[in-house]
């Protein structure tokens, strides 16, 4: 069965004028439902995670400062939105959700998270509307645990996962592969395992020729246990900060690609949505929505 960390609090942390950015993670489980590809069964609802596993990733000074609510007013401004209680609890329930769709992904070669990819949060900082980086959380969960002991992070969202390339810079076990906008958020990268860096106006032929002519290379090389997918849909044209210009059925077939190559290696994944930032909220859905149908369709 299909399963999905799902929790109200994923849309709804903040107060009224910043929810926006929010609205996709409350839509996207409704029109799973609506559409009939899941039922309530297919939704589980995470707990927060414990501040051990947490300090497994982030530093401990770091993590006081959220949980305490006196992180400095330039760290939560560069963050993105007012630090609150209520916002790191979503924090620490994605993450928590993360972890436990890892471990769901052993059992059904694959699970999600409604919400999560927070990869531009790193081990002392929070950046770009992430506070605790979920899939790097629970990459070192399950390297703690010895369930894993080659990990592969591929991150597709438009914008460097700087902050997971910063996690693992020294962590042999962990393969992280970004390919993003070159000249997009944030402005200073850090050095992945393997970045792809990709030009302005970049459309569906040429993404995907570059990701095709990759990633099964990468995973015959890596032989990895492992993978976590970053699905940010922020790869599309409609998008407002993002600076390629994919269509939603090329998004949709990125989807596919690297799906089909976790099963073809037999590979358990764990996805988390990421960006997306179109005007329409109804194109954003859309595309993650996608990402699921392609999931079903594959797997189930």
């Amino acid at each position: 069965m299909l399963k999905i960390a799902y929790d109200p609090i994923f849309a709804h942390p903040l107060p009224e004028g910043h929810r926006f950015p929010m609205l996709k993670y409350e839509l996207i489980p409704e029109q799973l439902l609506h559409e009939g590809l899941i039922t309530s069964q297919n939704l589980f609802h995470p707990e927060a995670v414990d501040e051990d596993i947490i300090l497994l990733t982030h530093d401990e000074a770091y993590w006081h400062q959220l949980r305490d609510l006196t992180l400095p007013p330039k760290e939560i401004r560069r963050i993105g939105f007012p630090l609150s209680a209520r916002l790191v609890e979503r924090s620490r329930r994605i993450a928590k959700g993360t972890i436990d769709g890892a471990l769901y992904a052993f059992e059904n070669k694959i699970a999600f998270n409604a919400a999560g990819g927070t990869h531009h949060a790193g081990t002392n900082w929070g950046e770009g509307f992430c506070l605790l980086n979920d899939q790097a959380i629970a990459a070192n969960y399950l390297l703690s645990k010895q369930l894993a002991s080659l990990i592969l992070i591929v991150d597709l969202d438009v914008h460097q996962g700087n902050g997971t390339a910063q996690i693992f810079e020294h962590e042999d076990r962990v393969f992280t592969f970004s390919m993003h906008g070159a000249n997009n958020f944030p402005a200073r990268k850090e050095q992945s395992s393997l970045d792809i860096p990709l030009p302005d106006g970049l459309g569906d032929e040429g993404y995907l020729d570059i990701l095709t002519a990759t990633l099964t290379k990468l995973i015959e090389k890596l032989n990895p246990d492992f993978i976590f997918y970053q699905a940010g849909v922020d790869v599309l044209a409609t998008d407002k900060l993002g600076k390629l210009k994919l269509s939603k059925e090329a998004c949709k077939a990125r989807d596919r690609f690297v799906f089909e190559q976790c099963l073809a290696h037999n590979i358990p994944v764990q996805v988390s949505m990421g960006g997306g930032y179109s005007p329409q909220v109804k194109d954003i859905v859309e595309a993650h929505v996608n990402t699921f149908r392609v999931a079903i369709d594959l797997y189930f």
